[in-house]
């Protein structure tokens, strides 16, 4: 099952039409009232979400899915007329997996929600917990304890902290983690990961400590690390 919540008529319709066409059971929403009766009721596998809606913002709605554990892990790709490099980072920045920028096309649309449900489904069957040090993550619960202590962090940084502790030891390029993080049409600078990373220590007090700087190269996470 896929929702999408999109308040112009002719594009709902559209989009609708062309996923049922495509074997995908698809329910399309006018408004953000009517979305959320309808996941109270049923969960989708994924969302199709604009971010221009009546009643509450996009990326409102997409902060709200993420912050919970019943839905922090869908699958959820925006659609939206804003185009810009800032809004794509706004919106993945803030848990979108995906990005398509209005006017698109359907086949492009087709592929992408094929791409995303195949990540989402070999990622889902992933049970594994990491322990690295005072620091410990797992993956399927989205949880993470630093010295015994939950942590509350944003998608990216507990995105960027499951790679990391997944492949202890392994240093990552900055290119490397906004490939593997945000994603292959993320159009953004290495910045970026500084930014996400220098949060994320804070975030994890000492054990924020396990996250080293390899000068020149990027970034790995291991014990012993300063």
């Amino acid at each position: 099952m896929i929702y999408l919540l999109e308040d112009d008529d002719s594009i709902r319709n559209f989009v609708v039409y062309a996923l049922n066409n495509s074997g995908f059971e698809t329910v399309g929403f006018e408004s953000p009232a009517a979305f959320r009766e309808a996941m109270h009721k049923e969960l989708p596998e994924l969302i199709l979400l604009d971010i221009m809606l009546p009643e509450e913002d996009g990326i409102s709605i997409l902060k709200k899915l993420r912050a919970v554990p019943e839905t922090c892990k869908l699958p959820i790709i925006m659609l939206t007329a804003k185009a810009s490099e800032y809004d794509k980072v706004i919106g993945l920045d803030n848990g979108a997996d995906d990005y398509i920028a209005k006017p698109f096309g359907t086949m492009e649309l087709i592929s992408r929600i094929r791409a995303l449900l195949r990540r989402t489904s070999s990622a889902s069957k992933n049970t594994e917990e990491f322990k690295i040090g005072g620091l410990y993550v797992c993956p399927s619960k989205h949880i993470v304890r630093a010295d015994g202590q939950d942590v509350v962090l944003t998608y990216k940084e507990f995105e960027i902290l499951t790679l990391l502790m997944k492949n202890e030891g392994t240093v990552f390029s900055r290119d490397m983690l906004l490939q593997k993080v945000w994603g292959y049409d993320y159009f953004g600078e290495s910045r970026t990961v500084d930014v996400h990373i220098r949060t994320l220590r804070s975030k994890l007090g000492e054990c924020g400590e396990l996250i080293q700087t390899v000068r020149g190269v990027g970034y790995k996470i291991g014990e012993g690390s300063k």
